[in-house]
């Protein structure tokens, strides 16, 4: 069985719903272990009740280098997979990526290469977008640049305000990370330029 690491900052609506979809035997692999940089994160009380392995690690007044070096032995120790960031507020440091080269999964809130960094759902809703979505995509050592392995479009109704956007997308974000990370984990797919495709697929 695969197993996945988790990294989290809050409350971790995408790893509750990874955890969902594993008990409904949605994905075959098992999370080995969830860590967050913040100790007060209610994801941790989640993992925990989930019966899973929870960690906090303070990452407050730490080197970035010397905080994802503690945090790769964790993941290290816990023989993990996958790396799997869920509302993770921290930037990779460039030995943590070399370390996990390929990886290491993220989900962002929108149709990347739009709209990259924080809040990338209010960035849509202000600049008059009618489709906005998420991205399921591979991290590199730069901000939401990875190659990208999934993505799910949300048409901007006339009603919406960045909130009902916002949770419109989330719902999408449930859906998608999900079938990325089966589609990673299977090991059948390949890299086009930026895209992930399934090694299914022909060759052109």
């Amino acid at each position: 069985m695969k197993k996945l690491g988790v990294l989290l900052s809050g409350r971790g609506s995408n790893f509750e719903a990874i955890a969902r979809n594993i008990a409904d035997g949605k994905l075959k692999a098992e999370i080995a272990v969830v860590i967050s940089n913040r100790p007060e994160a209610p994801g941790l009380e989640t993992a925990r009740r989930l019966g899973l392995h929870a960690v906090a690690l303070p990452s407050k007044g730490l080197p970035r280098e010397e905080f994802d070096s503690q945090v790769a032995s964790i993941l290290d120790q816990h023989n993990v997979d996958l790396v799997v960031l869920a509302g993770y507020m921290r930037l990779l440091s460039g030995a943590f990526v070399k370390h996990f080269a390929m990886r290491i999964v993220n989900i962002h809130p929108s149709l990347l290469p739009a709209f990259p960094g924080l809040d990338a759902q209010h960035q849509a809703f202000e600049y008059g977008v009618k489709i906005a979505g998420c991205t399921a995509h591979f991290v590199d050592e730069h901000l939401d640049s990875g190659p990208i392995i999934l993505q799910a479009a949300v048409a901007v109704e006339e009603a919406d305000t960045a909130e009902t956007l916002s949770a419109r997308i989330l719902k999408k974000e449930h859906r998608i990370y999900t079938d990325a990370i089966r589609l990673v984990l299977s090991g059948e797919w390949r890299i086009e330029g930026r895209r992930v495709v399934s090694s299914r697929m022909p060759l052109r």
